[in-house]
């Protein structure tokens, strides 16, 4: 299973943000240029995670974006459901014949199943929590 950029960069985003000290906020910008990803491209994703809980928006001249919840309570599994389309094929009986006696559809969802429930075991923070080369990558991008 591949996951879309989207929800690729909106999971790198998060790890970014709790590898801050807690409250500090850190512009679109910053993000976008620690990744190389398209500044356009990350307002929506932020947007989106803005939307869901996840991150939280300041505005002003002393503004910016920060986790709008603690990392230990963001789980990586629930972050891919709410932004990842999870079909993996279309199965509608407009578009294939055989989805009535089609097993490949079960497997499939089994597949998927299976994927998200290796992500619900992890959070945000157990993603960078004693990641001291993570940490190091992060704020040599940073310079």
């Amino acid at each position: 299973m591949q996951l879309t950029s989207f929800t690729d960069y909106g999971l790198r985003a998060l790890i970014y943000l709790a590898s801050l000290p807690e409250g500090e906020l850190a512009s679109i910008t910053k993000v976008t240029e620690t990744y190389n990803v398209s500044r356009n491209h990350m307002v929506k994703i932020i947007n989106k995670l803005g939307q869901l809980g996840y991150v939280e928006t300041v505005r002003g001249k002393n503004g910016g974006i920060r986790l709008g919840m603690p990392a230990s309570t963001i789980i990586v599994g629930d972050v891919v459901r709410a932004i990842e389309p999870l079909q993996i094929v279309n199965c509608s009986a407009d578009f294939c014949h055989i989805t009535p006696a089609c097993r490949l559809k079960g497997i499939l969802a089994n597949a998927r199943e299976a994927f998200l429930a290796e992500l619900d075991n992890h959070t945000l923070l157990s993603l960078v929590e004693d990641n001291a080369p993570l940490l190091d990558l992060l704020n040599s991008s940073n310079q």
